[in-house]
């Protein structure tokens, strides 16, 4: 590396933070990555195709749990960070990281649009002696076989001019045990120089980082660590399953067996699996694999059996109406309790919540839904129908009037004694009334 290359130039920037950086996408990855590089001491312009976002941050209102308006208004009021829609703006940028959706399409292949789009953007302005970085989940090779070509259409040398990387996001919404700065960073470069300018900049903004030998290496670390939580929440959801017919309760049973010290690793059944990462990343793998004729067995067995969960609750669900009530699905009030798709969040993304819905109004429900941390259901491209839907109050008179609840996220808000006094059934997937010390002839697992 000699004194007048691009690498060194901006090892020299990374070294004194003087570095400007810029994260494109922010959301529940990019704005908290964006608070950890500004409090590592450089200075961050977000980037965001959503004309509303720059506008609320710049005024230090935060839309992201993990992002206190306290925080946000200190690196705005510093100029530490500012957000914007100008993309021709990373031209001044030294480090570009790219926090973008990885959806799958209609026919569960991977949508890598928002890459290339960003990919894209980024090479309209690439100059010498950028750094970019790819967050986003997707296949092993990503970055080198779809980002890079993008980036090289503009003439400029990747390793020689530009330096390219990535690094898995690693968020956990809701957990209060994590954040940003604290969960061990994963980092990889194309290239020795820029292994090193990626290590460099990461351990400016967080307190520990993993290198390893390949960007190829750190897509696979993501997608390896989402496919070892989605096979085991399989796992027990296929136990749930069988112990329920034996008249054994798996929840019992899971936490007997966590009491063992070691060989054991407790995951917990659910209507379903929700979020972007989990019911979405193994299948990113399982493409890929197809490219080398390699099935992906127990991945898709796996995802076979968590989308089937929210079937196997509204059985559950009628079932117990009959068996109890003397009452069909058709024409009955169900309120479902939870939208999000895990405890103490506003996070719909593939929440199972939507597809209870869908089936119950299928078999001629009406249905409602209460949520503290959802008060209306905004634009989703998968359930449109949804927009607008307004979250219901929890009031014993109107508990009362409903056939049933189902609970399917147990957020902590929700007044479950209240629940459980005034409704005539009360069908609970996720263990919640057991936790809260509430017992009755009324409740049921599913």
């Amino acid at each position: 590396m000699t004194s007048d290359s691009p690498a060194y130039q901006l090892q020299r920037l990374l070294d004194d933070r003087s570095a400007h950086a810029a994260i494109i996408g922010l959301g529940y990855v990019g704005l908290p990555l964006a608070m950890a590089v500004a409090r590592g001491g450089f200075r961050v312009t977000g980037f965001d195709v959503d004309g509303t976002k720059p506008g609320l941050l710049n005024a230090g209102t935060s839309y992201i749990g993990a992002v206190a308006n306290s925080e946000l208004a200190k690196h705005v009021t510093s100029k530490k960070f500012q957000a914007t829609n100008d993309f021709s703006q990373l031209r001044e940028c030294d480090v570009i990281i790219i926090c973008v959706p990885t959806p799958l399409d209609r026919h569960r292949e991977p949508d890598l649009s928002y890459i290339e789009a960003s990919g894209r953007q980024i090479a309209q302005t690439l100059r010498p002696g950028q750094l970019v970085v790819l967050e986003s989940t997707t296949w092993p090779g990503t970055t080198r076989e779809v980002l890079k070509p993008i980036l090289e259409e503009t003439g400029l040398v990747c390793g020689t001019d530009f330096f390219l990387g990535f690094s898995p996001e690693r968020e956990d919404p809701g957990n209060a045990s994590f954040e940003t700065v604290t969960i061990p960073k994963v980092v990889a470069g194309l290239g020795p120089e820029a292994s090193k300018l990626v290590e460099t900049f990461y351990a400016g903004a967080v307190k520990h980082v993993v290198p390893v030998s390949s960007p190829d290496v750190a897509e696979a670390v993501k997608i390896t660590e989402n496919v070892f939580r989605a096979v085991n929440i399989a796992l027990v959801n296929e136990l749930k399953v069988i112990f329920s017919a034996m008249g054994i309760d798996v929840w019992e049973v899971i936490d007997a067996a966590k009491t063992k010290p070691f060989g054991f690793m407790p995951f917990y059944p659910g209507p379903g699996l929700g979020g972007h990462c989990i019911p979405i990343d193994p299948f990113y793998l399982t493409w890929k694999s197809r490219e080398f004729d390699l099935p992906t067995r127990f991945i898709e067995l796996a995802g076979e059996i968590n989308v089937a969960m929210p079937r196997y609750v509204v059985e559950k669900l009628a079932l117990a109406m009959d068996s109890r009530h003397k009452k069909a699905l058709t024409g009955a009030r169900i309120l479902v309790l939870g939208l999000s798709y895990k405890k103490n969040i506003p996070d719909i993304r593939e929440s199972p919540t939507f597809k209870l819905m869908e089936l119950l109004e299928q078999r001629g429900a009406a249905v409602d839904y209460h949520d503290p941390h959802v008060t209306e259901i905004p634009p989703t491209r998968e359930h449109s129908e949804y927009a607008g839907r307004k979250s219901v109050p929890l009031e014993a008179k109107s508990l009362a009037s409903y056939d049933a609840v189902l609970i399917s996220t147990d957020h902590d808000a929700v007044d479950y004694p209240l629940v459980s006094k005034h409704s005539k059934l009360v069908v609970d997937t996720r263990n919640v009334l057991v936790k809260n010390g509430l017992s009755g002839d009324h409740h049921v697992k599913a």
